[in-house]
C-alpha cells in the first residue's frame, strides 16, 4: 500500500473515533451535598470514617452518583449557632443540597420551641436563596424532658416540613434511640455500630433528590 493511501485510511479512522466520542453523553457535573448538623452528624467519639455522613459518601460513590459530600457539622451546635454560620458555609461550599440536622441540642437545653422553629425556617430560606435544596432531619427527645415538651418537639419537624414544603427524614435515630448498647458510655452519642442504621434512616429521603437531574440539563 502506498503511503498516501495509508495516510487517508488513518485520517478516516481518527475521524470515526472523534465522531463516536462526540455522541457519547457528557459525564454529569459533580454537585455538593452539605450535611449541616451537630455531634450526631459530626462522628463524635468515633472515627470520622465511621460516621453516617462518611458512610453516605461511600454509598453515593458505590451508586456512581455525581455528588460529593461535605460535612459541615459541629459538635454542640444549636439552631441559633447554625443560623449564624450557615451563610458562610453556603458561600464556601456552594452546595446544591443542604441537609439540616439540627435542633437536638436546643431540646436538651429546653430552648423555646418557637425560637427553634424560627431558626430552622430561616436556615431553609437561606439555603433556597443560595439556590440549594434544603432537607430537614427530624429529631426527638425522651419523655423525661417533659412529656408535653417532648411531644411538641417531636411535632416541630413535620410541621416545618409541611409549611415550608421541604423533604423530611422523620427521625435521625429511628431504631437506634431504644438500643442503649448502640451508644457510647455517655448514652447520648451513637457508637459506630449504629451509624449504618442512621444512614438508612436518611437515605430514603435523600436518594430521590440525589438521583434528580439538575435543572436545565
Amino acid at each position: 500500500m502506498c503511503p498516501e493511501f495509508l495516510s487517508r485510511m488513518a485520517a478516516r479512522i481518527l475521524l470515526g473515533l472523534l465522531c463516536s466520542l462526540a455522541v457519547l453523553p457528557a459525564p454529569a457535573a459533580e454537585r455538593t451535598v452539605m450535611v449541616f448538623g451537630d455531634s450526631l452528624s459530626a462522628a463524635y467519639g468515633i472515627g470520622v470514617n465511621e460516621g453516617w455522613v462518611s458512610l453516605l459518601s461511600d454509598r453515593i460513590r458505590r451508586n456512581q452518583l455525581p455528588w460529593k459530600v461535605v460535612n459541615a457539622s459541629v459538635s454542640g451546635e444549636t439552631t441559633a449557632g447554625g443560623l449564624r454560620r450557615l451563610p458562610e458555609d453556603l458561600k464556601r461550599h456552594s452546595p446544591a443540597l443542604v441537609v439540616i440536622a439540627l435542633g437536638a441540642n436546643d431540646g436538651l437545653r429546653g430552648q423555646p420551641l418557637a425560637t427553634t422553629r424560627s431558626n430552622l425556617e430561616s436556615m431553609i430560606r437561606l439555603a433556597r436563596a443560595a439556590k440549594a435544596e434544603p432537607v430537614l432531619i427530624g429529631m426527638m427527645l425522651p419523655p423525661n424532658y417533659g412529656i408535653e415538651y417532648a411531644r411538641e418537639f417531636r411535632e416541630l419537624y413535620p410541621g416545618i416540613a409541611k409549611s415550608a414544603r421541604v423533604a423530611l427524614a422523620p427521625f435521625l435515630l429511628d431504631g437506634v434511640a431504644e438500643r442503649r448498647e448502640w451508644f457510647l458510655p455517655d448514652q447520648l452519642h451513637p457508637a459506630a455500630v449504629a451509624q449504618p442504621r442512621i444512614l438508612d434512616n436518611v437515605w430514603p429521603t435523600l436518594e430521590p433528590l440525589l438521583r434528580q437531574r439538575p435543572r436545565g440539563s
